[in-house]
């Protein structure tokens, strides 16, 4: 039984099938010896919080940024000191706020899209390999 490959220093492992290539830097990178069969990717199923996380976070941080732009305005109706500062960032705050979360709400619509057609070419994948196969 042949042993998996191992790193120059004998730390890192990788499943058979697969080498090890040492880069200028000292880092490792595990290659596959086959095509399809991506390093980078898992065929293990990620968490809602996992796929939706970084929209999410753009979605709170508009949000929070909107709003302090909302205070910031009226703070120059209400307050006769800085008027002009206050007029001037407000409504920038309120721009960059209601464009961060305009740009994380259409973000999740298009990650649904693209889970689809992953789940689409995964099909596809196997029934062609089942037909092709045989």
């Amino acid at each position: 039984m042949e042993e998996p490959a191992r790193s120059p220093d004998g730390s890192e492992q990788c499943p058979q099938g697969r080498e090890l290539m040492a880069s200028s830097t000292g880092s490792t990178l595990c290659m596959s010896s086959s095509r399809s069969e991506s390093v980078w990717t898992s065929s293990t199923p990620r968490s809602r919080w996992d796929i939706y996380r970084k929209p999410l976070v753009v979605v709170a941080v508009g949000v929070a940024i909107f709003l302090f732009g909302v205070v910031i305005t009226s703070l120059a109706c209400f307050l006769k000191k800085h008027k002009k500062v206050y007029k001037m960032s407000g409504p920038a705050f309120l721009s960059l706020g209601l464009m961060l979360l305009v740009c994380g709400l259409v973000w999740i619509p298009i990650i649904r899209k693209k889970q689809k057609q992953r789940q689409k070419s995964q099909f596809l994948q196997s029934l062609k390999s089942f037909f092709f196969n045989r």
